[in-house]
């Protein structure tokens, strides 16, 4: 451990080699942890994880497994959910300062005020918000059911819809509902995809498929590329990360551009090697998701840091609002 050092962009010193993951692999067994790694985690994190995926479905296997303490490679409010789905179960971050610019984009203080403006609204809330944010909302949805979700409310019923204004904008348009409002928060990695790359994009790939998350600042664009014909509609997909990887699998070109966060790739290639995936912006990374180094995985293992912790009464209220939305259907992917 005196080699691992803190700085301002996380825990370093420590190299993701074959001999840091079995002992990664010990100190989980001798601790009863899984480890859990978001899509977005660095390659040899992904690689060591017990399991990959979305923050839902990750959050979900947490609350089934066997094991005593859950290591969660990811961000905050992941980490988070993971508690409020296990109240009963350790769960550790490898960084806790590892944040999120589209969960910080609303607090619950913020939440309470516009309520307080539209006091019979029903508040959708996508899982990608604090824990405190989940305790005031009263159905959550994931990228992939959010349209499921408000299309359950009533017709006359109107709607809060937050943080993200890019999946808000989505659903709106899917389900043509006039009485949702939407918040204008942003993942500042997905805004910052825009449209004009993914024309270039697509202009100079004209038969690859196309993986766009519904966060992207350029998801309109590649909504208006299909419906002009300027690319194919049958190959533009708007997806989660979970759907992606479904998508790849079941893809019959050779090449896709995917718009969405670059640690994506590692998780497609693996899962359709014969396939060219390609970044749209190839600087889409998450600095925070990026935190979870090898260097904090082994501290976090050796130490127990840092455990994550949820007020017993907002992690029931945020429960919740997570099985409404489990009820309604199938939860889908998270982000």
């Amino acid at each position: 451990m005196e080699q691992v050092t803190d700085g301002p962009s996380g825990f370093t010193g420590v190299e993701g080699t074959s001999g840091w993951a079995q002992e990664i692999k010990r100190l989980a067994r001798m601790r009863n942890a899984t480890i859990l790694a978001h899509n977005y985690q660095l390659p040899e994190i992904q690689d060591v994880a017990d399991h990959v995926g979305d923050s839902l479905a990750l959050s979900r296997i947490a609350a089934e497994a066997s094991e005593d303490t859950i290591v969660f490679c990811g961000v905050h409010f992941m980490a988070e959910t993971a508690k409020i789905l296990s109240p009963g179960k350790t769960v550790l971050i490898p960084d806790q300062r590892a944040g999120c610019s589209l969960a910080d984009s609303i607090s619950a203080d913020e939440l309470r005020a516009w309520k307080a403006e539209f006091p019979n609204a029903v508040v959708v809330s996508y899982v990608n918000t604090t824990a405190a944010v989940k305790a005031l909302t009263d159905i959550c949805c994931t990228s992939s059911n959010a349209v499921d979700v408000v299309a359950s409310i009533d017709p006359d019923r109107e709607v809060l819809f937050l943080p993200d204004q890019f999946l808000g904008a989505h659903v709106k348009r899917v389900t043509g509902r006039e009485n949702m409002h939407i918040w204008a928060g942003e993942c500042h990695v997905h805004a910052g995809i825009n449209g004009d790359e993914l024309q270039d994009q697509a202009r100079t790939h004209p038969d690859a498929e196309l993986f766009v998350h519904p966060e992207c600042g350029c998801a309109t664009s590649a909504l208006y590329l299909a419906g002009e014909g300027a690319f194919p509609a049958e190959r533009v997909h708007i997806l989660s990360t979970g759907g992606m990887i479904d998508a790849a699998k079941a893809a019959t070109s050779n090449q896709v551009l995917v718009a969405t966060e670059i640690g994506m790739l590692h998780q497609l290639r693996k899962a359709a090697p014969g396939i060219d995936f390609q970044a749209v912006n190839d600087r889409a990374s998450c600095k925070y998701m990026k935190m979870i180094t090898p260097a904090a995985l082994l501290r976090c293992l050796v130490e127990g840091r840092d455990e994550v912790h949820v007020d017993p009464e907002t992690a029931a209220r945020g429960r919740g609002s997570v099985q409404r939305m489990i009820e309604i259907g199938n939860p889908g992917g998270g982000e």
